[in-house]
This record gives C-alpha cells, sequence and structure tokens, in this order.
C-alpha cells in the first residue's frame, strides 16, 4: 500500500466519525456565557461565538500534531519532488471529480447560471481537457467556481452554530460539517462498487486530494500561523471571514441562465 492509498484509507475511515464527533459535540451544550453584569465580555463571547473553546483548542493540538508529523512532510515532499505543471494536472483532475458534487449543490441553491457552467465544464473538462488534466473549459467562458451543501444550508436560512475545529477537516461549524456529511453521500464515487481496483482508486483519489489541499495551503497558512500570537485565533479568524465571502458571493450570484452572447443594443 502506498503512501496516497494509506492516507486514502484514513481519511475515508475518519470522515464519519469526524463529522459525528463534531454533532456530537455541538449537541453536548454550550458553556454558560459572561453576566449581564460583565457587558464587554458578554459581547466578546457572542463575537467569537466559540463555547466550545477549549475542547476546540486540544482538536487544534491534535491536528496541528498530525500535520506537523505526516500532513506538511508530505505536502513538503509532494512540491519538491512533483513539477508544477503536473502538480496543476493532478489539482484539475481531482476539481473535475468533484463535479457531480457541485452541480448538486448549484441546483439546491436554485443557481442556475452556475449549475450550467458547471455541467459545461465537467463535459468539456473530461473530454476535450482529457479527463480533467487541462482546464480548457474556463477558457472558452466557463470558470470554476466551488460549492457545497454547507453554502447551500446557509443559502437556507440554517444558522453556522458555534465554531468546531475538528481533525482532518480543520476548522467548521455544525452546519458546515453536517454539509460535508451530505456532500460525502452526493459524491457518486461514495457508491461505487467495491473491489479491490475500486477501492485503490477510492483511496488514491483520497489521499491525493488530502496532500494537494495542504500543498495549496503551504504558503499562505503556515506564513499566517507562524506570525500570529495566538495561531488558534487567526486561523478561526481567517475562516469565518474566507467563508462569509464564499457565501455572500454565492448569494450575489444573480446572473441569468443564458448568457447574453449577443451585443446589446445602444438606447436612444
Amino acid at each position: 500500500m502506498n503512501a496516497f492509498e494509506w492516507l486514502g484509507m484514513l481519511m475515508r475511515a475518519a470522515k464519519t466519525m469526524v463529522v459525528l464527533a463534531g454533532l456530537g459535540l455541538a449537541l453536548a451544550g454550550c458553556a454558560t456565557p459572561p453576566p449581564a453584569s460583565d457587558p464587554e465580555g458578554l459581547a466578546e463571547f457572542k463575537q467569537t461565538n466559540d463555547p466550545l473553546e477549549p475542547a476546540n483548542r486540544v482538536m487544534y493540538e491534535v491536528n496541528t500534531g498530525l500535520d506537523t508529523m505526516i500532513l506538511r512532510p508530505l505536502a513538503i515532499g509532494y512540491t519538491w519532488a512533483v513539477p508544477s505543471f503536473l502538480r496543476t494536472r493532478v489539482h484539475n483532475v481531482l476539481s473535475n471529480l468533484n463535479s457531480p458534487v457541485l452541480l448538486a449543490n448549484d441546483i439546491m441553491q436554485t443557481k442556475p447560471r452556475r449549475a450550467g457552467d458547471t455541467l459545461m465544464r465537467f463535459l468539456i473538462n473530461s473530454t476535450i481537457g482529457l479527463g480533467g488534466m487541462f482546464d480548457v473549459a474556463d477558457g472558452w467562458g466557463y470558470p470554476y467556481h466551488d460549492a457545497d451543501f454547507g453554502e447551500t444550508l446557509a443559502l437556507w436560512g440554517v444558522s453556522e452554530g458555534p465554531y468546531l475545529f475538528l481533525p482532518i477537516l480543520g476548522p467548521g461549524n455544525p452546519r458546515d460539517t453536517s454539509g460535508y456529511g451530505v456532500d460525502i453521500a452526493l459524491d457518486p464515487l461514495t457508491w461505487e462498487p467495491g473491489g479491490s481496483v475500486g477501492w485503490d482508486i477510492g483511496y488514491a483519489r483520497y489521499g491525493a486530494t488530502l496532500v494537494d489541499t495542504r500543498a495549496g495551503l503551504m504558503g499562505t497558512l503556515d506564513k499566517a500561523t507562524e506570525q500570529a500570537l495566538d495561531p488558534y485565533a487567526t486561523v478561526r479568524s481567517l475562516y469565518r471571514q474566507h467563508r462569509q465571502s464564499e457565501i455572500d458571493a454565492v448569494a450575489a450570484d444573480t446572473r441569468a441562465t443564458t448568457p447574453a452572447w449577443y451585443a446589446t443594443p445602444a438606447s436612444h
């Protein structure tokens, strides 16, 4: 069993446990907020929205240990041994394989133009792009966008709940953690037939996704946490800002279903 297959097995086996653990922490109850006699402390408590901070910090340290011993060294070795051109091809293939999940969420988010872009990207890149290795669709006017069921729940009005930090999954909240579980169920490859070849491909995919994701975070995340006085709080703040910007971008996307390929007549 190679490193990608081993990582893939670990990731696949841990997914369900991590999701259940996250939901369990969310349902376990929150810490008591400061009394009304401490308005500044109460305001800070509500702003951070992290009543499970002691447990979250423990999970953050566990994740940091796993990253230090396993993920970061693998990501460093991957970027050193594999040329940038090939790493881009791997990233493109992995993104293309996730297209059915994106499409399902685009539809549930009632974003027909985004759904059309996802479908066209999958068809073009899977064929002309040689199985997704080359992002031909982007140059043809179908740019990439991300989508997940956590975003879908947010657009449906589901609140995020308290902040959660879980090993492997990283920063999140009950809404996004449960959404991650739904995305696993939406992935057709989750239900692929068994057999040694099928399992090997699945493990290799999950392992490659984990290493590819960590390699992509090598510069920005490492620099932000190394310079931070409190890396945990920095990661929490960066996650929330980035996550809210993603949700706002989806909500603001009100493009028409069909692009206006024709020239708009000038008004008189």
